[in-house]
């Protein structure tokens, strides 16, 4: 019998799958990505729970090396919650200009450490709905927090996640909370925190957006999307990505 081939540029058809098949295939490609990315981790750099959460909230909207570039100086400067609360305005948006967006963030960076200065005891909460009171800090936001300096599991849906969650046929919900609940439901909560990094880590070196290198990806066989990037192996390698992701 003649096997049939991925076509370059299109998805395979998707067949029907059962709650089970769906969980079981999940599984499966998270053991993938444990494999392929043994080292995944936080790419934001931190020392701390507060460093965490503030360079949480610069990286909206622009990259993680940007933020690590931008931090030292900032922290150098306001090491606390206390002594960022009473920062000058002006001076911290300077500081964290680079990042974009400087103003916004300023304002959340202000906000955000004086509700810890006033209503947490100088202290990061560790619990998801003290968190998303601070200002600036949504969901995501939090559980990059929760999982990184905390230990608490949880899963962090930024574009990444969200773009391979739905490539994958995990879901074909788009709002974040929507995903979110509907990938926790697929995995022991002790696999959240290290599934969000495996998948950030696979949407920036290997499954981007426009044109994922299919070709070389360990998960092809378990995709329902093989085949939206080059096939080839020589194709796909060239648009494998190493890093740093300026």
């Amino acid at each position: 019998m003649a096997t049939k081939t991925a076509v370059p540029g299109r998805a395979r058809a998707r067949r029907p799958e059962t709650r089970l098949g769906l969980v079981r295939r999940a599984r499966r490609m998270n053991r993938i990505l444990t494999e392929t990315y043994p080292d995944a981790h936080c790419e934001l750099d931190f020392a701390d729970s507060f460093q965490l959460l503030v360079a949480t909230v610069l990286s909206a909207q622009t990259t993680d090396v940007r933020v690590n570039r931008t931090t030292p100086a900032l922290f150098a400067r306001f090491p606390t919650p206390e002594e960022m609360a009473a920062a000058d305005p002006e001076e911290l948006e300077a500081l964290i200009r680079p990042t974009g967006f400087f103003r916004a963030k300023a304002r959340s960076l202000l906000g955000l450490s004086a509700a810890i200065r006033d209503r947490f005891g100088g202290e990061v909460p560790r619990t998801l709905d003290e968190l998303v009171t601070l200002p600036g800090v949504g969901r995501k936001t939090a559980n990059v927090v929760l999982g990184n300096a905390f230990g608490v599991p949880g899963l962090t849906v930024d574009t990444h996640f969200g773009r391979l969650v739905r490539r994958f046929g995990w879901t074909e919900e788009t709002d974040p909370v929507r995903v979110e609940q509907r990938i926790a439901d697929l995995f022991p909560p002790k696999e959240w925190t290290m599934l969000s990094h495996r998948l950030i880590w696979h949407g920036r070196r290997i499954c981007h957006s426009r044109r994922p290198a299919c070709g070389v990806c360990g998960l092809a066989a378990l995709c329902p999307s093989f085949g939206t990037g080059p096939v080839e192996e020589a194709a796909a390698r060239k648009l494998v990505r190493t890093g740093p992701f300026s």
